[in-house]
């Protein structure tokens, strides 16, 4: 299976899974130098954080999630868009999704955010663009749903959820995300889009 994985998605992984390793388990002053903070960075400082904090989890499920998440949707859409248009996929929606956070929460200064879910939902609704009818199962929910049913009830909850501050989770990462994967094939494949819109009826 190792094999079958395209470079990128394993230096992402490896890269992620090197610095979890790093900050959780041998020195938490990694993850501290990691977080992304809004009322830092819109006055200029810790600029880096807007990068590196898509690198750095909280704690170990939070890690194993956004990774496994990853793994079984980056490695497809490798295949499909290509290492070098995979790589840029990636890429923006690292640098994109923490926007939504940025906006909202620049005066906050006790607010501060990590994490690569962000990026992982842009891979993932670039992958229900071309994948509508792929089957997804919402642990602990037994029955496979449509990609694209999940991809709306995912929409719909991190809207309501962002509206709400419910619980720890940067729901706004995961909106400016999805959003990025799914303009990202409108502007690079847009046949794929309109092949989306025609099995929706739209």
């Amino acid at each position: 299976m190792l094999g079958s994985i395209g470079p990128a998605a394993l230096v992402i992984l490896a890269i992620n899974i090197g610095i979890g390793i790093a900050g959780l388990g041998r020195d938490p002053r990694v993850i501290d130098a990691c977080v992304f903070r809004p009322y830092e960075f819109a006055r200029g400082r810790r600029r880096f954080t807007l990068l590196a904090s898509g690198f750095a989890h909280a704690d170990l499920p939070h890690l194993l999630f956004n990774m496994i998440t990853f793994f079984f949707f980056g490695v497809p859409m490798e295949r499909v868009l290509g290492t070098p248009m995979f790589v840029l996929l990636y890429a923006l929606g690292l640098a994109l999704s923490p926007l939504i956070s940025l906006a909202r929460h620049r005066n906050n200064p006790s607010y501060a955010t990590l994490g690569a879910s962000g990026a992982v939902s842009a891979v993932l609704f670039a992958f229900v663009v071309y994948f509508p009818t792929a089957p997804m199962i919402i642990f602990p929910i037994p029955l496979p749903i449509p990609a694209w049913l999940f991809a709306a009830g995912y929409l719909a909850y991190s809207i309501w959820a962002s509206r709400s501050h419910a619980g720890r989770i940067n729901h706004d990462a995961h909106l400016a995300g999805a959003l990025t994967g799914v303009a990202f094939v409108a502007v690079t494949d847009p046949r794929a889009v309109v092949s989306l819109l025609r099995y929706l009826g739209l």
